[in-house]
């Protein structure tokens, strides 16, 4: 006879003691269900639930939204909680820099050029004489500027393209999507080279965000496209036209709301995207004017200082990357928050 398996309670058996040749009352006829004499035979365990314990259980509670349930499960997770000190320390510093520092980050003495930090200017002066702490807390609110204006531009037109043409679909989904393909095919950093350069003489934070918005709502169109197309046949969305709601408001109220979880997610991680793209034109002298003070700017100002003094560029450098890395990691968890199979019920 075999062994019995490790994880089974033998005491969850007993012993068939009824005649083979004749039929037991819970099995039948022993030869056709094959249980011979001394065979054991599973016994399940008793529920001590009553039907009053479960019928004590109230079930008149209100659901739990989506944003509820991912806010339940943010909450435990301590990347969360990083990602969120970091970006409140960089908005804190780029909405009142003055409480971080009380030197002026334009004001530049020759005379301290590339001096070692001392006191009240921790991290030195550069190759003309700037405090670099000053221009690394200053350089937070364009940066971010930057990043957060041309998402929410990005955001607005990506998301009107893809739900209208993922709710109306075909002519109008026909001709918005090769609309997407051809801004898709564009290379982003190029396209927005050239047009950085045909208005170099009007330089500022809102150009530069319209440009990065104008050639990087392709892919939030692409994801709004989809979510709205898995939502438009729903059972609400057939209740809510039967009812007599126009498609419009039904595209608006019912179905815009439940494909905004990966917009938001994919708009998270776009957002450290365009600031480093912004960083990237600035280095290149391209993108905001001099006479703003950015983290790409101050790359660039550092350069010609990498072999004599590396750490002009490596204090611009960190927060540029602290700050990319908190939105991408603010990205990722939200994402996970909000996708119900990685929920654990």
């Amino acid at each position: 006879m075999p062994e019995m398996p490790e994880n089974i309670n033998p005491n969850q058996f007993e012993p068939f003691t009824s005649n083979p040749l004749e039929p037991d009352d819970a099995y039948g006829d022993p030869r056709e269900v094959g249980i011979l004499a001394g065979q054991l035979r599973y016994v399940s365990e008793v529920d001590e639930t009553g039907l009053g314990a479960v019928d004590a259980i109230s079930d008149s509670s209100a659901p739990v939204s989506v944003w509820r349930q991912a806010w339940r499960s943010l909450r435990v997770r301590p990347l969360f909680w990083i990602a969120f000190a970091i970006i409140i320390l960089m908005v804190t510093m780029a909405a009142v820099p003055w409480l971080f520092t009380s030197q002026d980050p334009a004001f530049c003495d020759l005379g301290n050029s590339q001096k070692p930090p001392s006191g009240g200017h921790v991290f030195g002066f550069d190759r003309q004489g700037c405090d670099v702490y000053a221009r690394v807390i200053y350089g937070a609110r364009a940066s971010l500027l930057v990043g957060l204006i041309a998402t929410t531009l990005s955001v607005l037109v990506g998301a009107t393209i893809g739900a209208l043409a993922g709710y109306l679909g075909g002519w109008l989904d026909a001709i918005l999507s090769r609309i997407t393909d051809i801004f898709f095919a564009l290379p982003f950093v190029l396209a927005a080279i050239v047009a950085m350069q045909m208005f170099k003489e009007h330089r500022d934070v809102f150009l530069l965000s319209a440009v990065l918005a104008a050639f990087g709502w392709t892919q939030i169109a692409r994801i709004t496209r989809g979510a709205v197309m898995s939502l438009k046949n729903e059972e609400y969305v057939t209740a809510s036209i039967a009812l007599g709601r126009s498609k419009g408001a039904t595209l608006l109220k019912h179905i815009i709301p439940n494909a905004l979880a990966p917009v938001i997610v994919y708009a998270t991680v776009s957002l450290g995207a365009f600031i480093v793209s912004e960083a990237t034109l600035s280095f290149m002298g391209i993108g905001l004017p001099p006479t703003v003070v950015s983290w790409g700017g101050d790359i660039a100002r550092a350069q010609s200082s990498l072999r004599t003094n590396p750490t002009l560029l490596f204090y611009p450098a960190t927060a540029l990357a602290l700050t990319v890395l908190a939105f991408t990691m603010m990205g990722d968890v939200v994402r996970d928050a909000l996708n119900p199979k990685s929920n654990k019920r």
